[in-house]
């Protein structure tokens, strides 16, 4: 169907829109014809995707003498390619519709792992590894010996593409990762680093949130675009913690002791050019000389992760005068790596500001703040001249490099904690030194400060107007959206006590009581019996988990559950958890029925769907608190309270609702599907706590269910799953009108001109 919003005309490929889709697109229009930034709340499975995708494309269509680019971020690969697979389709609409002119390039990008097709190269177990495999048969010093010397193993699939030239460009369409694989292997061309070349002239990109957020690879992946660009963060109810990640360094005694490895083999390879080569040393000396603003031109095989601290006019700087040698900077990491090893050396935890650690570390070692904010483009600069591929044996010194930039770089926003051993296991010392940002408006300030639209959505961003204090910026609109359905078909339930009348909660001096344990069993017990397929159960953590399942089994209660459904569950290993899923999907098909445990805040919870009868009920037993004497999370507290003014109380149950948010969500994926949830604890009765579930799922939570026992639970989940067996008008004929047709549409419109 085809529409008009003001001068837009809108291409959408299905038949019939959801009103929420609707009102979603007019927002967002606000805000890119205001060029400034939203938060846009949108409950699951209301197709929040080809909304974005159809608005931003058909906006770029109706202004063609000022096109918009659309930078998509999504947080997994697999979010990627449903993305990429709904453009593909919104694509063929427009050029069935509208013909050539409607031609545009959009591919997705990611790392060389998924992209790669030299057999030889990905087969390697990790990123790393592939990145250096990559790099051994690529970097320019590698190619031009190989000229001299056929046998070194080269790229042919990144020769035939260099020898492509300009001719190596990818032909108007809709990419997904397979597909640039199969047109790299067909035309004999590294689709890595086409897919690189292409992104700057793509009309639409689609790639993870570290090409944007992660400054060390924004830096080399992002800083050619436009600033006519709209980026979107979709599902980005934890986008600070994104933010905080690609920002803090964790240094352990291993990394200190890889590090020192890694500089005796610098020192060895130094000694081996002084005899053989003592000219390109000084040749690097020269330019260091003239500031590193020259690195800009190197050949595309040897472009490594930018600086992790943003700046350019740092880079423009000559580099500190003691540091241009190589043999004098590697003795300033030697220093800074011995110093790092006395502090690790401690038996209290040790808390202090970047400041303070930098005048401790010019005070004992003489190393000033210009030097070590210039550690990182000058490790960067030696490993090039040294002409070093297997980079993946050289990460903890580039980890080192980047804390010392990091603390050279900011003077707020951090805290250095020195902590002797993990809390939860004293007796093992596990001495670790992390440099913690608890600022994430810093990463996310140059990405607000460069485009002219950021839009921020996702099913669960209640309190909305939390997102601006802590990314620290303005949004032009700010909306949540209601979920317009023709039934019930969420219904949510809140259960404060068993059948015996004991309240239940995992609160800390409550979570290990067998009465607890019991009635939290019972309830699944009884659920199990009544509810038919699958039924998915999140726990507040990996421990937890454990204690409470083993309590299970020793009562017998687990062997009772097992005789209705099988049980599978989540553990930490990737393997197990996705074996574990495939195999509780087949139970669900087969009609046997099965039940998943596991921990909110993990895989499972932030990806994974329970669609249809894979979900028809998810229990949260308790509520997912964050690990609240974490050294870590109290700075940061402390942080937010002096800085946003954000309480602390206000901040972890912000944090915690949003995760179990985010897991009860998973259950309902369409508007034909249904589903119940229970919230198990008697602490969401309280007001502050469920007022920060969102809308969409507050709006069907009536007062009746508040307060509920295990018997009472029950008896509703019975009802309401004889409701849900009878036949229904999906359009919603009767009243209000949940699927909106062409003719709707031109309705509306004509009644609002009629308004106006």
């Amino acid at each position: 169907m085809k529409f008009q919003i003001e001068d837009v005309t809108v291409y959408f490929p299905y038949d019939h829109i959801y009103p929420e889709q609707y009102s979603y697109m007019i927002e967002l229009k606000r805000a890119l014809d205001a060029k400034g930034h939203c938060l846009l709340e949108m409950p699951t499975g209301t197709g929040k995707t080809i909304a974005l995708l159809s608005l931003i494309t058909s906006y770029t269509l109706s202004k063609p003498s000022n096109p918009v680019k659309l930078l998509y971020c999504t947080r997994t690969v697999h979010e990627m390619e449903k993305t990429l697979a709904e453009l593909k389709l919104l694509h063929k609409y427009q050029l069935e519709n509208i013909g050539p002119s409607a031609r545009m390039l959009a591919l997705g990008l990611s790392s060389r792992k998924n992209l790669c097709i030299n057999p030889d190269v990905v087969s390697a177990e990790n990123r790393d590894s592939v990145d250096a495999g990559c790099r051994k048969l690529t970097a320019s010093w590698v190619r031009a010996l190989a000229i001299e010397n056929p046998n070194i193993p080269t790229c042919s699939f990144f020769e035939t593409y260099e020898k492509a030239g300009s001719d190596a460009v990818l032909p108007p369409g809709v990419y997904t990762l397979q597909d640039l694989r199969m047109f790299g292997k067909e035309k004999g061309w590294c689709p890595y680093f086409l897919a690189r070349h292409m992104i700057q002239f793509a009309n639409v990109v689609v790639y993870s949130y570290q090409y944007l957020l992660d400054p060390k690879v924004a830096g080399f992946i992002s800083k050619e675009m436009q600033r006519e660009s709209v980026v979107v963060f979709d599902e980005a109810h934890n986008i600070d913690n994104v933010c905080i990640e690609a920002l803090s360094v964790s240094v352990r005694k291993q990394t200190l002791e890889g590090a020192t490895r890694n500089l005796n083999k610098m020192s060895q390879e130094i000694e081996r050019f002084k005899a053989t080569d003592a000219g390109r040393l000084r040749a690097e000396y020269n330019r260091l000389v003239d500031g590193l603003a020259q690195r800009g031109n190197l050949p595309l095989g040897d472009t490594w992760l930018a600086n992790p601290a943003l700046p350019d006019d740092i880079l423009k700087e000559a580099v500190p005068g003691n540091i241009r040698r190589a043999e004098h900077f590697l003795s300033v990491l030697r220093r800074l790596v011995q110093y790092l090893k006395g502090r690790l050396d401690t038996d209290n935890v040790e808390k202090e500001g970047p400041l303070t650690f930098v005048n401790a570390v010019n005070s004992h070692v003489g190393i000033d703040q210009k030097m070590l904010k210039f550690c990182y483009d000058r490790l960067h600069s030696l490993m090039l001249t040294l002409e070093i591929t297997d980079t993946d044996e050289f990460l903890h010194i580039q980890t080192i490099c980047d804390f010392a930039t990091l603390v050279g770089t900011y003077t707020r926003g951090f805290s250095i904690i020195i902590e002797p051993y993990d809390e939860r296991m004293p007796h093992i010392p596990d001495p670790v030194l992390q440099l913690s940002c608890h600022d994430a408006s810093l990463a996310i300030k140059p990405v607000f400060d460069r485009f002219q639209s950021v839009v921020i959505t996702s099913g669960t961003l209640s309190p909305i107007d939390l997102y601006p204090r802590l990314l620290n910026f303005n949004p032009v609109v700010s909306r949540s959206f209601t979920m317009s359905l023709t039934r019930d078909c969420i219904c949510p339930m809140v259960l404060t006590r068993g059948s015996d009348q004991l309240p239940v909660s995992t609160k800390f001096d409550l979570r290990s009581d067998p009465g607890v344990e019991r009635n939290y069993g019972r309830l699944l017990l009884e659920m199990v019996s009544v509810v038919p397929d699958g039924i998915v159960c999140f726990f507040v953590s990996y421990s937890y988990m454990d204690a409470i399942v083993n309590s299970w089994n020793e009562t017998g209660i687990l062997k009772e559950i097992m005789q209705r459904k099988l049980v599978f569950i989540e553990t930490q290993d990737v393997v197990e958890t996705t074996l574990a899923l495939d195999n509780y999907r087949k139970a669900c098909d087969c009609g046997r029925g099965a039940v998943f445990f596991s921990v909110a805040r993990g895989k499972v919870a932030e990806g994974i769907d329970f669609d249809r009868h894979y979900g028809r009920l998810v229990i949260m037993f308790g509520i997912p608190f964050q690990y609240t004497l974490s050294r870590i999370l109290l700075a940061r507290l402390e942080y937010l309270r002096e800085t946003f003014q954000i309480k602390e109380g206000d901040f972890l149950t912000f944090d915690a609702l949003r995760q179990a948010a985010q897991c009860v969500g998973r259950v309902i994926r369409s508007k034909a599907d249904y589903g119940m949830m229970i919230f198990a604890d008697k602490r969401y009765t309280r007001h502050d706590k469920r007022s920060k579930l969102p809308g969409w799922i507050l709006s069907h939570l009536r007062d009746a269910h508040l307060n509920l026992s295990t018997d009472m639970a029950v008896h509703i989940a019975r009802e309401f799953l004889r409701k849900m067996a009878q036949p229904y008008d999906k359009t919603g004929g009767s009243g209000k009108k949940t699927l909106l047709s062409q003719q709707d549409l031109e309705k509306m419109n004509g009644t609002e001109g009629i308004m106006f």
